[in-house]
């Protein structure tokens, strides 16, 4: 009877150790913060991102896909991390030609934001001046006889703006002004279609173009647009490793922190992605003097406002063992909004189902005790890129918990730092951070089988700067 109660008491003890070493290798739940948390939670700072956000912001300020601001910020970041005793590589890509524009008018030399009509054709490097004329809705019968070789002026509306386009050019216009016909902080991208137009077509807000009718009715108002074609750019990504301790790199053993670094023209980009890019540099400060088991590597991206180009360039270049050794990628864009609206911070999946990313998160939240959290079916950033080469991965974005709305200032010349919270940024910088550490200090098993490529995202190739469609009329 003693040798039977031993065996079974045996039994137990085996069965303890087998149960404990399973829940070792799933995210840590504990409440209240464990240790491990506190070496992230204890050091993250914000006013140290918030640093990296005025300099991104402020200093060099909007830092367009292939610009020098956007070379400068690269250049930034690689001495942060060089800083902080990472080496560090830059990897270079070409980008697509595009078209850049100026419009200014006789009065006070003003310049006017404005978004480019895809189609449209540019200046050649010339200016094409000439008197605004009132063009109403675009009709055939809206054109003056003084439209020839001058500047129309249309409201967007009741017709295609290919259309509207086409009457201009019918009627003799040197250039088309399409101005909104609904309130916003931003010019609309207008877009014609497959045709292509002889003349040069933009848009401006609204207001922009209400104030203008207000003065060509008083005045002659002469303007000089530009359309640029911009060829043979270059971006580049900065990328610093943190090799495991003590181990080579097997299976599972990879895991990514991103953020793009580019942003839209006009916009300082403090939120988008400036906030991104400040957690990022500030977890690769933190992290940096501890040994992990796994390789982690801090990836910052340019030209992801232009159709996730840096993401996409980086992931394609992954050998297949690196693919086949990767477990998973933070992707932070957006995450210090002070937005009120913008209270929860959503996990963005590209198909929507828990995968080792979200996991981590989801429990780093409960450990934080954070219920913020919203799993969210989306793709539109560069977590896509390593979704479609099968790699578990997940965006970090401030949205609406009700609507899943953005911020009102998204993409517009004001997303300054001034609505940034340093609040929003500890909070989701320390969740983030104890996610990502939570998964690098231990195994964790993936959620779906290694080097399985995903269908592509329905809205990676229709990209156009995240939340902005073209638009047709």
């Amino acid at each position: 009877m003693r040798k039977l109660i031993a065996t079974i008491a045996v039994f137990v003890l085996l069965f303890s150790i087998m149960q404990t070493g399973t829940a070792a290798a799933l995210p840590n739940k504990g409440g209240n913060g464990s240790g491990f948390d506190k070496k992230i939670t204890e050091r993250f700072n914000s006013d140290l991102a918030m640093e990296h956000i005025s300099h991104l912001s402020e200093d060099i300020g909007p830092r367009v896909a292939g610009t020098e601001e956007e070379l400068v910020a690269a250049e930034y970041i690689q001495q942060e991390l060089q800083a902080y005793g990472y080496e560090t590589e830059t990897e270079t890509f070409g980008i697509a030609d595009r078209l850049e524009g100026d419009l200014t008018t006789s009065l006070n030399e003003e310049e006017l934001a404005l978004r480019i009509a895809t189609g449209s054709a540019s200046t050649q490097g010339e200016n094409v001046t000439g008197k605004i004329v009132d063009a109403g809705v675009g009709l055939p019968d809206d054109f003056p006889d003084e439209t020839e070789g001058n500047i129309a002026l249309i409201e967007r509306g009741e017709m295609s703006f290919w259309e509207k386009t086409e009457n201009a050019i019918n009627a003799g216009a040197a250039g088309v002004i399409i101005y909104d016909n609904a309130e916003d902080l931003v010019p609309p991208t207008p877009s014609l279609g497959d045709n292509e137009s002889s003349i040069p077509v933009v848009a401006i807000t609204m207001e922009d173009g209400q104030k203008l009718m207000e003065e060509i009715a008083n005045e002659e108002v002469r303007t000089t647009l530009s359309i640029t074609e911009i060829s043979d750019q270059q971006s580049q990504n900065i990328v610093a490793v943190k090799e495991p301790k003590g181990k080579p790199v097997n299976d599972d053993d990879i895991v990514y922190v991103t953020a793009h670094y580019d942003s839209v023209p006009y916009s300082p980009g403090a939120s988008d992605n400036a906030s991104g890019t400040s957690v990022a540099l500030e977890l690769a400060r933190i992290m940096e003097p501890f040994p992990t088991d796994k390789e982690v590597r801090f990836v910052f991206f340019g030209a992801e406002e232009i159709g996730l180009v840096g993401s996409s360039e980086y992931v394609s270049g992954l050998s297949a063992q690196d693919v086949d050794n990767s477990l998973a990628a933070f992707n932070m864009d957006m995450v210090g909004t002070g937005w009120d609206q913008a209270s929860a911070l959503y996990v963005n999946v590209t198909d929507g189902a828990p995968n080792t990313v979200w996991q981590a998160a989801e429990a780093a939240g409960e450990r934080l005790e954070n219920d913020s959290l919203i799993l969210y079916e989306r793709g539109a950033s560069d977590h896509v890129s390593f979704y479609e080469a099968g790699i578990d991965a997940a965006n970090f974005i401030l949205r609406d918990p009700e609507t899943a709305s953005l911020e009102p200032w998204y993409h517009t010349p004001f997303d300054t730092i001034d609505k940034i919270s340093p609040e929003r940024i500890q909070t989701n910088g320390e969740l983030i951070g104890a996610a990502v550490y939570d998964t690098v200090r231990q195994d964790v098993p993936r959620g779906k089988p290694k080097s399985t490529k995903n269908t592509p995202a329905p809205d990676a190739s229709d990209y156009l700067l995240n939340e902005e469609p073209v638009l047709t009329e």
